[in-house]
C-alpha cells in the first residue's frame, strides 16, 4: 500500500491520467463481457433448442427470433428473413467494437504514459546534472508501470472479444440453419408437415402475406 501511494504521489499528471483512462477501460471491458455473455448465451440456447426441435420434427413452426419478428409483416421472403437475422446479429454484437478498440489502443496509451514520464524525468535529471544508474533505474521502472497496465488491459479485452465473437458465430449458424430448413420445407410442397404449417399459421394472422414473392392462396 505504501508503494502504491508513493507511486501516485511521485507520478506526473499525464501518467495519472493514463492510469485512470486504462482503469475505465478495464471496468467497461468487464461489464460489457459479463452482460453480453449472458445475453448472447441466452439467445444461443434458445436458438439451439429451437433448431434441435425442428430437426427432430417435434415442431414444424420454427421458434426462432427471426420468425417471431416476421409476424404481422405482409412480405415473408428469403430476403426479409435475412434482414431480420442481420438485425438480431447486430443487436447481439453491439459492444464488440469497443472491446476491439480497447485491445488495440490500450498498449499504446500505456506506452504514451511511459514515454511522457521518462521524458519528464530526464528533463529534471538534466537540469540537476545527475544521471547515475541508481537514479535512472527507479524512474524507468516506475514509468513502465503505465505500459504494463496498458498490456494488462488489452489482454482480457482481446480475449473477451474472441470469446463473444465465437458465440455470435454459433448464434448465426443456428439462425441460418433454421431459415434454410424452413425454406427447404416450404419449397417442398409435398411435405404437408413441413413449412406449410408455418405458412398457414401466418396466413391465419394476415391473409395477404407474401411468401418468397408469391401471394398465398
Amino acid at each position: 500500500m505504501t508503494a502504491l501511494l508513493s507511486f501516485f504521489e511521485t507520478s506526473g499528471v499525464v501518467t495519472l491520467l493514463v492510469i485512470f483512462w486504462l482503469s475505465l477501460y478495464v471496468i467497461a471491458t468487464l461489464w460489457i463481457f459479463i452482460y453480453k455473455w449472458f445475453v448472447i448465451r441466452g439467445m444461443q440456447d434458445r436458438e439451439s433448442y429451437s433448431l434441435d426441435l425442428l430437426l427432430s420434427k417435434d415442431i414444424s413452426i420454427p421458434q426462432s427470433a427471426v420468425f417471431a419478428r416476421s409476424k404481422g409483416h405482409k412480405l415473408l421472403s428469403k430476403e426479409m428473413l435475412q434482414v431480420w437475422k442481420n438485425q438480431i446479429l447486430k443487436t447481439a454484437s453491439s459492444g464488440l467494437t469497443f472491446l476491439s478498440i480497447v485491445s488495440s489502443t490500450a498498449p499504446f496509451i500505456g506506452l504514451f504514459g511511459t514515454v511522457t514520464e521518462i521524458l519528464d524525468a530526464f528533463a529534471h535529471l538534466g537540469a540537476q546534472g545527475q544521471a547515475t544508474f541508481e537514479i535512472i533505474a527507479p524512474i524507468i521502472s516506475k514509468a513502465l508501470v503505465a505500459t504494463a497496465w496498458g498490456i494488462l488491459c488489452a489482454i482480457p479485452a482481446y480475449s473477451f472479444y474472441l470469446i463473444l465473437k465465437r458465440k455470435i458465430t454459433v448464434l448465426s449458424v443456428c439462425l441460418q440453419a433454421q431459415i434454410d430448413v424452413a425454406l427447404a420445407a416450404f419449397d417442398n410442397d409435398t411435405n404437408a408437415n413441413g413449412f406449410d404449417k408455418t405458412k398457414n399459421a401466418f396466413t391465419q394472422q394476415q391473409k395477404n402475406i407474401v411468401w418468397g414473392g408469391k401471394v398465398n392462396g
